[in-house]
């Protein structure tokens, strides 16, 4: 069998619309098919409803801890955006491969995998697991169930390396996130006699106000990270909706916010005092004109931050890899490296090839030479699993 390369690997990977919040099992088929021609079996760990999965494999001895590659199959939707080509079909132009996935991060997998028969054949002593998984742009959602399988295996990776595109890069941090709902309940009425009614929009209003303010608050209370260019947890409300017509006031209104934390921000600490300003001091107004009028909150989404330290083993390993010194850099984006610290205790780094600069944006593309890069990443790799075991 003639091997592939990871151009075309890349280029069945990118012709899968595994757009998030769809079914990825025709990708994640192939990709088993694919690791069985070489005699790697796998483990499939399927949502709920059974229409989307993760996959886990080994590659080398079983008793061992070894080395994660972590990737994300699925992608962000391409509708609203103006594509010169057709994002789910692989394009070649100066140097330059465009398709939806191409640098977030189905090149990172197709490198993974077009390095599986140099990673079979050569023995190695400390094994490579291979982890995919589903719905990570919609908040790590795959990779919870991933963690939760890891956790029951008596012998679990020592090391993760999440592909996310940072250049060949290592990066040794990330923010968490959470996103949650906030809904107010207040009294309708005639808008001629507003004193009548209680106007859930003008209250919420009142907390986005707050929410907004806290990224001043923590910048003077001095909570900040260098390292992120960013250098704070932020915060910012996405969503608002309420009301019905302009001569009714409106009785309800819910908005959607995010805090976008550094790892050591306490971010339950975060919360109360939000929902404390709200219930202390926006709920007794409300309820002083109706008693019936409430705000609740409800979380949306999570992911916990990452943070590895800059002389840990497997920093060193990923620099040695990439021959690209690490910096201590950090990113304000999210990965699901958080998750695997927290839930596992791995030691992770984020390094793949691509910007994140082409990320989510129309003619998304992944150069040539940044998987020649991620190329001779895997290629050392293997070379350093086959001749030491950790």
């Amino acid at each position: 069998m003639q091997p592939l390369n990871t151009e075309q690997i890349l280029n069945t990977l990118v012709g899968f619309n595994t757009t998030s919040r769809t079914s990825n099992l025709e990708l994640i088929n192939y990709v088993r098919n694919y690791l069985g021609d070489y005699g790697v079996g796998s483990t499939l760990i399927y949502n709920d409803e059974g229409d989307r999965a993760n996959l886990y494999a080994t590659i080398g001895p079983d008793d061992l801890s070894g080395v994660m590659l972590s990737g994300h199959t699925d992608v962000v939707p391409v509708k609203g955006q103006n594509w010169d080509s057709d994002p789910f079909k692989l394009k070649l132009q100066d140097g330059l491969l465009y398709g939806r996935g191409s640098s977030d991060m189905k090149g990172f997998i197709a490198a993974s995998l077009a390095a599986v028969p140099q990673m079979v054949g050569s023995h190695i002593k400390t094994p490579i697991h291979l982890a995919f998984s589903y719905d990570e742009e919609i908040g790590c959602v795959g990779a919870k169930d991933l963690v939760d399988k890891l956790k029951l295996m008596e012998v679990k990776p020592k090391y993760g390396i999440i592909g996310e595109p940072t250049s060949m890069q290592s990066i040794i941090g990330h923010k968490g996130k959470r996103s949650y709902r906030a809904e107010f309940t207040g009294l309708s009425c005639h808008s001629a006699y507003i004193d009548d009614g209680v106007n859930a929009i003008e209250y919420a209003a009142h907390l986005v106000l707050f929410i907004q303010q806290m990224n001043q608050k923590l910048l003077q209370r001095g909570q900040t990270d260098s390292a992120y260019s960013v250098n704070h947890s932020t915060f910012q409300t996405g969503v608002i909706k309420g009301g019905t017509v302009i001569n009714i006031v409106p009785k309800t209104c819910h908005f959607d916010f995010e805090v976008r934390h550094l790892p050591q921000d306490d971010i339950e600490a975060i919360l109360t005092e939000i929902t404390s300003y709200a219930e202390q001091e926006i709920l007794p107004e409300m309820q002083a004109k109706n008693a019936d009028c409430n705000i609740t909150f409800s979380m949306l989404s999570g992911y916990p931050g990452m943070h590895t330290h800059p002389d840990s083993a497997c920093v060193a390993l990923a620099s040695s890899l990439s021959h690209h010194a690490c910096q201590g850099e950090k990113v304000s984006f999210g990965t699901e490296g958080g998750l695997f610290q927290e839930g596992l205790n791995l030691s992770c780094v984020v390094c793949g090839p691509g910007s994140i600069e082409q990320a989510h944006k129309p003619n998304e593309f992944i150069s040539q030479a940044q998987l020649v890069e991620c190329d001779n990443f895997m290629q050392a790799l293997v070379h350093q699993c086959k001749e030491a075991s950790f």
